[in-house]
């Protein structure tokens, strides 16, 4: 009993779980780009000797890039990079840190994330010469922005877990359009402006509003787990990512507004961001996708919409594992499921650009 109740104390302070990270090292600090390599030297050695391409995992916007590296050492594994270590790979992971008022997807899309495919390319120094992008949400959405606009970029494959390609087929972005596309989305574009984005405690409670059933029960799940540490670092890891959670900055929530919700260019597959072009219907380069019928944030059908929307890729490949937004990139259901499809599309891969 006494145990327990220490337990409990340290899981309500906000102390119980560990404050770890993966070992990583700096390659490069840039404003709004800082690029960190995971693993040992002795993991690079043994990637680089066995020229196996390394991977550049890119956060969405309004997370923080420790989203890749969740609770190491825990079972059920929580660490995207612990995963991608353990399959000998080198990853890398960009940080956007806080994002500025004025930064909008193009800044990311022709400047951060190419800066960062350089960066990771140039640090790394064998193999093919060439990345597979990793994004989780709207960091697919960025990976595939990047490798449609950026094409001379060495990008072998862009992997996409729970990522929104089509606002249309997820009920509350499609009546939210069609309320708004007579003026253009104009009156919440307004709105916007003068917050200058959206804030981040409401990006915190939206997120936590999609599994309002798990912040119910999280009392009792406390009560019956303290005997488990590794639910219970689980539980208090993922609350402080919940909590880290930065905004949406102002052009960014205004381009998702109008572009990518009211007209829906996403899905029509024709975007125009700050004066570019982009077009996702000429990726080339081999794609994999992941959706599920449980995820409250990102709808099957939007992210099964890729399919249909990336006609010149060299391969396709759409995986349905059931399990929410966070639970499709790392817990249980991503280590029995996602990260062994994923190791397999890679394994998959010609080691040359697509």
């Amino acid at each position: 009993m006494l145990n327990d109740l220490r337990t409990l104390a340290r899981v309500l302070r906000d102390d119980y779980a560990p404050r770890s990270a993966t070992e990583s090292v700096i390659v490069s600090d840039r404003p709004h780009g800082r690029l960190r390599r995971y693993g040992s030297r002795e993991h690079l050695d043994a990637a680089r000797a066995a020229g196996r391409v390394p991977v550049l995992l890119v956060p969405p916007l309004a997370v923080p890039a420790s989203c890749y590296d969740l609770a190491p050492g825990v079972d059920p594994a929580n660490s995207v990079v612990e995963f991608l270590l353990s399959t000998g790979a080198v990853p890398y992971v960009v940080d956007f840190g806080d994002a500025a008022r004025g930064l909008g997807f193009e800044d990311y899309f022709d400047g951060f994330v190419p800066r960062a495919i350089a960066d990771a390319v140039g640090d790394f120094r064998a193999g093919p010469g060439t990345v597979d992008l990793l994004g989780w949400s709207l960091g697919g959405t960025l990976s595939l922005l990047t490798a449609a606009h950026r094409r001379d970029l060495p990008i072998r494959s862009i992997i996409t877990v729970g990522t929104p390609l089509n606002y249309s087929k997820m009920p509350m972005y499609g009546a939210a359009s069609k309320v708004l596309a007579p003026t253009d989305g104009k009156p919440i574009d307004y709105v916007l402006k003068a917050l200058g984005g959206i804030p981040a405690l409401l990006v915190q409670l939206s997120y936590r509003a999609t599994a309002w059933q798990r912040e119910l029960r999280k009392p009792k799940f406390i009560l019956d787990n303290l005997d488990d540490h590794d639910a219970l670092v689980r539980m208090q890891v993922i609350d402080r990512f919940q909590n880290a959670m930065p905004g949406y900055a102002g052009k960014v929530s205004e381009q998702m507004l109008v572009n990518l919700v009211v007209r829906n260019e996403l899905g029509e597959g024709v975007l125009h961001l700050g004066g570019h072009t982009i077009d996702l219907r000429a990726v080339s380069a081999p794609v994999f996708l992941v959706g599920s019928h449980r995820d409250a944030i990102v709808s099957y059908a939007a992210a099964r919409h890729g399919e249909k929307l990336l006609t010149s890729s060299s391969h396709v490949e759409f995986h349905t594992i059931e399990s929410s937004h966070l639970g499709l990139l790392t817990g249980p259901d991503a280590q029995q499921h996602t990260w062994p499809a994923i190791a397999r599309f890679r394994e998959n891969l010609v080691s040359s650009p697509a």
